[in-house]
């Protein structure tokens, strides 16, 4: 049986923690060896570096910077060519655009030696879009070898979607609203930070921004064409990102009954919560890496139903945490096709009910 050696490119704000992920649970995975490519030897990320090969993955980068890696003490294991050429899987996480700019330079050229590729939610386009729970019965063996994780605001705005409106009828939404609140960057990073609240402008005139954009062509894979806009906005937080939600149904319900639904989706948490810092807070202290893996944590105070059929609420998205399972959901699914389900099993506890 052929090794199973999956190839993580970047070591970001969604690269350094699944390649901490997939390492901790790289026997109950099923993987026998992780490798990761790092562009650039940077002093700065050294500690980084050092603390991914202490959990056992092994760095990989381009010839010509293998000197510059020595130099700052980190011995580089494979090259960046020999790297792809033994992966099973590669998982890019490189910054926006660059997942197709490697597709088309090297993965496509590598298909007959490797199962698949995954790229993350700023590579629309790159494959199949791609949410685990939300249309995994549409990956098709052998036919998509390219996937696209979609981004961590879809993940949530998709999944309160389907739960809450299409759990029982597919034809149950006659339409969404959302409103993503957008923490301003990412606490690595040092950069792009806002002085005050930003408003976002509607670049797409059907569905507003790209967040119900993608949704939607996620729900087209199910055949299914739903009526979604969104609008987007950032505030200058480093906390978390939030989804504002207002589902129209076709069929009555009430407050019960969303959050009966809510709670038999395990990739959901729920919590009494309405502040950001307390819910990341959680997250830091008793998720992987400070990651939540649900796809959304739904704050319950802020739900109200008008006429039967109208559905108001708030949620904090687990941002870089709900994209990490789907990537691995992706990641397992190439490499054990009909067994995958019960693989990823063994990230369940940090999928918590409650926040």
């Amino acid at each position: 049986m052929s090794r199973k050696i999956v190839h993580v490119i970047g070591t970001g704000t969604i690269g350094e923690p699944l390649i901490g992920l997939l390492c901790d649970f790289k026997s109950e995975l099923g993987i026998d060896d992780v490798t990761f490519h790092k562009h650039t030897p940077l002093t700065t990320d050294r500690s980084k570096v050092k603390s991914l090969i202490k959990r056992g993955a092994r760095l990989t980068s381009h010839e010509e910077k293998i000197d510059g890696f020595n130099n700052i003490g980190l011995k580089v294991e494979f090259s960046a060519d020999a790297a792809l050429d033994r992966a099973s899987v590669v998982i890019d996480c490189t910054p926006k655009g660059f997942g197709h700019e490697n597709k088309k330079n090297y993965y496509e050229h590598h298909l007959d030696k490797t199962l698949g590729f995954v790229a993350q939610g700023s590579e629309s386009g790159f494959g199949k879009p791609y949410a685990r729970g939300i249309n995994d019965e549409t990956l098709v063996s052998g036919e998509d070898r390219f996937i696209q994780v979609v981004s961590c605001n879809t993940h949530n705005l998709s999944a309160i979607v389907k739960t809450i409106a299409l759990d029982e009828d597919p034809d149950n939404l006659e339409e969404g609203r959302f409103i993503l609140i957008r923490r301003a960057n990412d606490l690595s990073q040092s950069t792009s930070f806002i002085p005050s609240p930003q408003v976002g402008t509607h670049s797409d005139a059907t569905y507003g921004t790209h967040h119900a954009r993608d949704a939607f062509h996620l729900f087209e894979t199910m055949n299914l064409k739903l009526n979604l806009f969104s609008s987007a906005m950032k505030l200058n937080t480093q906390y978390m990102h939030i989804l504002h939600f207002h589902l129209k149904l076709k069929t009555p319900t009430s407050i019960q009954k969303i959050i009966t639904k809510l709670e038999k989706n395990d990739r959901i948490a729920l919590t009494d919560k309405i502040n950001a810092n307390e819910v990341f807070s959680f997250g830091r202290d008793h998720g992987h890496f400070g990651r939540i893996l649900n796809q959304t944590v739904v704050s319950i105070p802020t739900l109200n139903v008008k006429n039967e059929t109208e559905i108001t609420g708030f949620c904090f998205t687990p941002q870089d945490g709900n994209s990490l399972l789907s990537s691995i959901a992706a990641t397992e699914w190439f490499l054990y096709n009909h067994s995958y389900e019960d693989k990823i099993q063994c990230l369940k506890p940090y999928f918590y009910d409650e926040v």
